[in-house]
């Protein structure tokens, strides 16, 4: 019994500690982020994600599963804070949870083949709009270097790709 723990636990210790620091530099800039959309302080964020990725590693992570803050639910969120404060957040990300919780035993997750694709699409893209109009205001009034840098990682998502031999190095 306790073998196959240390197997489960520490059997690939290198694999997982690079996980971990692939999924913590992209959780905390997403959680800063998310937690400006929704319209709280990004130390609360920051707090509710770490808390997250530490329940979820002790009470049953699967490979591969991505346990962190959405921008849909973020979007959602704003309202909520504004009309009702921080405190109806905190209980409606536990009522979330439970309804989560019961669709997965209920196993209504086969119903998503009736979704089309292109329905998921448009969500996904709209979803895109919604945030991106939700960063707007960061632009505004602010000084040169944000705007160079703003240039600078939109020159790297979309000019990389196409010079050839920088496009197969860098994903």
């Amino acid at each position: 019994m306790i073998e196959q723990y240390r197997k489960e636990w520490f059997g690939n210790i290198r694999g997982d500690l690079i996980a971990g620091l692939v999924v913590a530099l992209a959780l905390i800039p997403e959680a800063i982020a998310f937690s400006i959309i929704a319209g709280v302080d990004p130390k609360v964020g920051l707090y509710a994600s770490f808390s997250m990725a530490v329940i979820i590693a002790f009470t049953g992570g699967r490979p591969g599963m991505i346990s962190a803050a959405t921008g849909a639910m973020a979007l959602l969120m704003v309202t909520l804070v504004r009309e009702h404060g921080l405190e109806y957040l905190l209980a409606a990300t536990l009522l979330t949870g439970v309804l989560q919780i019961g669709a997965g035993y209920l196993k209504l997750g086969s119903l998503m083949r009736f979704v089309s694709r292109s329905v998921v699409t448009g969500f996904v893209n709209a979803l895109a709009i919604l945030i991106f109009l939700a960063q707007l205001p960061e632009l505004t009034n602010v000084t040169w270097p944000v705007y160079a840098m703003t240039a600078l990682g939109l020159g790297i998502i979309y000019l990389f790709p196409l010079i050839p031999f920088i496009g197969k190095l860098i994903p």
